[in-house]
């Protein structure tokens, strides 16, 4: 493909009490152009992802960043939105435009400003991602929706608690190296397997540590065609992409199969012209152990079913054969919404680059994201490998 990352920037995910939507948009976007060492005239077009819905009173987000770069002012400005895909929705709009030409330079930005919404409307804001007309009345929200998933796993597959616990520990030992991660801390195998007042049942089998974190946070993105990129202080290009939905209701599908998923890496994988045993990592949209550990299965390491074996066997930890979540994941790193698919190219390219925000993996070239909406509905495959 003829693009390539040229800069980025990423705050801190958290609790970010002082900080609104329109604040993170404008931090980010400046950090971005000043990495890419780029004037905001040069910037042709900006792509804004967040999915608010009510998490923040501001709507209309896509012009916010010139009050802060004054020199984005008449930039062509859009937002996007693809529910916990969103931030991936708004780099494949600006690859879009790359690819057809109209545009040389890109700013991509995803945010989310989570944590000022009380916790029980966050629940129901996410549940828009769902197909209301028959889930919006799941008892737990997004937790719920996905302790569903756990159980129909577990009833097809057999009991995976330990799995998904090994999971859980694995990318907060990854989290705790990344200083812009929400939760900076190794919690061990035995905290995340075991019920307690620190770690208690959220949803069907789905304990706290099997849940990612509501979060605040900003991430963006400078993307620019190849002949910019050989002028940058670096380049991430992207090899392939691939993007596939599904239906929204799980009542229409197999819930526990993600065939989306399946799909969406096997359209990104032929395209590279690579193979798993190429990828040096991957990041992967852990937005609840379960779904990291059915996307095992979906991008091919394991037969459906045998995603347990991959984790127990050690395959995706940070020595293992193929690292998935070295920045610690949603689940260390937290996830806000909006933010979620900018930050995980960023963490992507961050690594490639040899300035990993989390755990190092030596000598990586090559790397896989994997970022979805709802229920495995809307499925965004990147394969990013470093040019310069």
């Amino acid at each position: 493909m003829d693009a390539a990352i040229t800069g980025w920037a990423h705050t801190r995910f958290g609790r970010l009490d002082d900080e609104t939507a329109e604040t993170l948009i404008g931090r980010v976007a400046e950090e971005a152009l000043d990495h890419a060492g780029l004037d905001a005239t040069e910037v042709d077009a900006v792509f804004v992802g967040t999915f608010n819905e009510g998490f923040s009173p501001q709507g209309f987000p896509s012009t916010l960043a010139s009050l802060r770069v004054g020199a984005l002012r008449h930039a062509p400005a859009v937002r996007l939105e693809n529910a916990c895909a969103t931030g991936s929705a708004a780099i494949h709009a600006a690859l879009d435009a790359l690819a057809a030409r109209r545009i040389r330079t890109a700013l991509v930005i995803g945010v989310e400003k989570m944590t000022a919404v009380p916790g029980d409307e966050v629940g129901d804001i996410l549940l828009k991602a769902s197909y209301v007309p028959e889930e919006a009345d799941i008892e737990g929200g997004f937790a719920g929706m996905f302790g569903r998933i756990a159980d129909l796993y577990f009833q097809a597959h057999g009991d995976q608690r330990d799995a998904l616990a090994l999971i859980a520990a694995k990318n907060h030992a990854n989290g705790a190296q990344n200083p812009l991660a929400h939760i900076q801390k190794d919690l061990g195998f035995e905290f995340c397997a075991t019920v307690s007042d620190k770690n208690p049942i959220v949803a069907g089998p789905l304990r706290r540590t099997d849940c990612s974190l509501v979060s605040d946070g900003a991430a963006a993105l400078v993307i620019t065609n190849l002949n910019e990129a050989w002028h940058a202080p670096r380049a991430v290009g992207f090899r392939a992409t691939a993007h596939v939905s599904d239906y929204m209701p799980i009542s229409r599908r197999d819930v526990i199969a993600f065939d989306g998923a399946r799909k969406a890496w096997a359209q990104a994988m032929e395209t590279s012209k690579l193979s798993l045993d190429d990828l040096s990592f991957v990041e992967t949209h852990d937005c609840f152990t379960i779904a990291e550990l059915i996307e095992y299965e979906a991008m091919g390491l394991a037969e459906p079913g045998q995603g347990a074996r991959v984790i127990a066997e050690g395959e995706t930890t940070i020595d293992g054969w193929l690292p998935v979540n070295p920045s610690g994941g949603l689940k260390a790193k937290g996830h806000p919404v909006g933010a979620t698919g900018v930050s995980m190219h960023v963490m992507a390219a961050k690594q490639l680059c040899g300035e990993p925000a989390g755990a190092p993996v030596p000598d990586a070239k090559t790397a896989g994201i994997f970022n979805m909406g709802g229920t495995a509905v809307a499925n965004y495959v990147s394969i990013v490998e470093r040019l310069r």
